[in-house]
């Protein structure tokens, strides 16, 4: 007995010292991750003092970067937690911070008029999608994926939805490639057109927002149009964002008459930071300035943290680009969305 007990000691002494490396090696993908993102986004502020770079900004600078990056050495798996974390949930903090921008009188004079047009942009993307698809003889699973995606919210919606039709995880990752690929040429092309545009920089900014595929896009071609642009970019953005919800339940009620024992269990996660959002710009409209006094530096500061934090999420989100996994499959259901966001950009422009 003595000698199990000592046995025992022995084994637990052992065990000990190996948590501590584990701990650390578990945490090494994290912060290198984070920190990588970091480092591009410096990079993508330092060339966006270079002239020619200086009309996109930072913002589009880190996401080249980042796209020439994953080309040349392919996406750091090992440190993919912390670029994932980076481009996901840094991307919510940073359009949270933007909520301090946003006048709250600008939600009541334009809200509802924005969440019919994206009401109206959900449904007129579904259905040429899918109308193109069937006439390209485009992958069926494949197009309903990017349709999703072009119509709400990009690489969310795809994820959110692909457990619920079912998609297989190939299928899932090209989307999200051609989503990322389609909707950076997209809002680089915004922000090139943005200076030759006979409209106000309100008009731009629900431009951006009712027609452009993620958030991080539209973010990316609203920046140039100013705050007031951005703002109500993110503010139709948002919106979309917020329709992901009875749309998966419309795919779960869809997907059950098409007898799939198991669609009513997915459920959809609710975008919480859009209540963020809402709060800050509460806060923004009617507590700064009326109750609290926030030096304009300290509020400069804060719009320049959330510039930086977007712009490590813009680097996440070029490092998921790759032009070899769109080579075969993804030709004609690539051509249907590209058809459809073309449609859509100047539908949505002469609409303004």
């Amino acid at each position: 007995m003595a000698q199990a007990l000592n046995r025992k000691i022995d084994d637990s002494n052992h065990s000990e010292p190996d948590k501590q490396p584990h701990s650390k090696s578990n945490a090494l993908p994290w912060i290198g991750g984070i920190a990588f993102t970091f480092f591009i986004a410096l990079l993508g502020v330092g060339l966006a003092q270079i002239w020619g770079f200086n009309r996109v900004g930072p913002l589009a600078s880190a996401i080249i970067i980042a796209i020439v990056c994953r080309q040349i050495w392919e996406y750091p798996e090992k440190i993919r937690p912390g670029i994932e974390f980076s481009s996901k949930k840094l991307l919510r903090f940073a359009i949270i911070l933007y909520g301090l921008k946003l006048n709250i009188g600008v939600i009541f004079n334009q809200g509802l008029p924005l969440l019919i047009r994206d009401i109206g942009t959900i449904v007129f993307v579904m259905v040429i999608m899918m109308m193109l698809a069937k006439w390209l003889k485009a992958d069926f699973n494949l197009s309903l994926l990017l349709a999703v995606g072009t119509a709400i919210c990009g690489a969310a919606a795809i994820a959110a939805v692909s457990p619920i039709v079912k998609s297989k995880e190939e299928d899932t990752a090209i989307g999200v490639g051609i989503i990322a690929l389609a909707g950076t040429v997209f809002a680089l092309l915004y922000t090139v057109l943005r200076p030759v545009l006979p409209i106000s920089g309100a008009a731009y900014g629900i431009w951006s927002g009712v027609s452009l595929h993620e958030i991080a896009h539209v973010a990316l071609a609203a920046a140039p149009g100013g705050e007031d642009a951005l703002a109500i970019a993110l503010l139709a953005k948002l919106g979309r964002v917020l329709l992901l919800i009875p749309v998966c339940f419309i795919l779960v009620y869809w997907m059950n008459k098409r007898n799939t024992a198991d669609a009513g269990k997915t459920k959809v996660g609710f975008p919480w930071f859009l209540i963020g959002f809402i709060i800050m710009s509460l806060i923004g409209s009617y507590v700064i300035g009326d109750y609290i006094y926030i030096p304009d530096r300290i509020m400069d500061g804060i719009a320049n943290l959330s510039t930086f934090i977007l712009t490590m999420a813009m680097v996440g989100l070029g490092l998921n680009v790759s032009f070899q996994a769109i080579r075969t499959k993804a030709s004609r259901p690539l051509v249907a969305m590209l058809i459809t966001s073309l449609l859509l950009t100047g539908i949505t422009y002469l609409t303004l």
